[in-house]
């Protein structure tokens, strides 16, 4: 088995816990679609699978692993009065206001891995942008040799194109590189790619769904030094 030289993320659900952010995105970004009827954002929050009153996501939300443009084509339909380009950027501009909260302190996990020698990434269903800023706010863009939104020119998970520009951009080989997240979108473009996958329970999967797909799940980022560790 190869060493490994490379790691690559998901954002949300993996650096950052997935329901603290986008439960708070979808409830902002209704009310704003919505002109602040609060019983419309109701009804068209089922649409994306959100429970607005609860403020729960179902499991099967398009929200959990699909992209920016995904969740904007579903909505599209009700929202005439906006074209396609401006109701991606309100999911957009939403995104990137929603509060982030870190799965880990994530400044000294990723110093420590870099102390490694280790080339990280990060390959999210979100836009760029908006992932730019999260991962500005937290103080990490410079952790990251590479970040790859859906929309920055390599297509979007389950496809395992980001995860194979990242190893195009850092000359390593798939099999050097292990991709962790938390959903099966995730694990799937990893395994696609080539490459060992890690599961966390940071995001809405349950152990079950992923346990399959991965070579171990953890219940946070935290766990991985240790699993490097391991292989040694």
């Amino acid at each position: 088995m190869s060493r490994v030289k490379g790691l690559i993320f998901d954002k949300d659900g993996t650096l950052f816990e997935f329901a603290a952010t986008w439960e708070a995105w979808a409830q902002a970004f209704l009310l704003r679609v919505c002109d602040g009827d609060r019983l419309r954002a109701a009804d068209i929050g089922h649409v994306i699978g959100f429970d607005f009153k609860q403020r729960r996501f179902a499991p099967d939300s398009i929200a959990i692993a699909g992209t920016a443009g995904e969740i904007a084509a579903k909505l599209a339909p009700f929202f005439p009065q906006h074209d396609a380009d401006a109701l991606l950027d309100m999911v957009n501009d939403e995104a990137g206001q929603a509060p982030q909260i870190e799965a880990v302190a994530l400044a000294p996990f990723l110093s420590g891995l870099r102390a490694r020698g280790l080339k990280l990434g990060v390959a999210t269903n979100d836009s760029e942008a908006p992932a730019l800023a999260h991962l500005a706010e937290a103080g990490v863009v410079e952790q990251f040799d590479f970040i790859a939104g859906y929309d920055s020119g390599h297509g979007g998970k389950p496809a395992p194109g980001q995860l194979l520009a990242f190893c195009a951009a850092m000359q390593l080989d798939p099999s050097e590189v292990v991709m962790i997240g938390d959903s099966t979108h995730d694990l799937l473009a990893g395994r696609a790619a080539g490459m060992r996958t890690l599961a966390v329970l940071t995001g809405m999967a349950p152990r079950e769904v992923l346990a399959p797909l991965a070579q171990a799940v953890f219940p946070d980022i935290g766990h991985i030094p240790q699993w490097l560790d391991d292989l040694t």
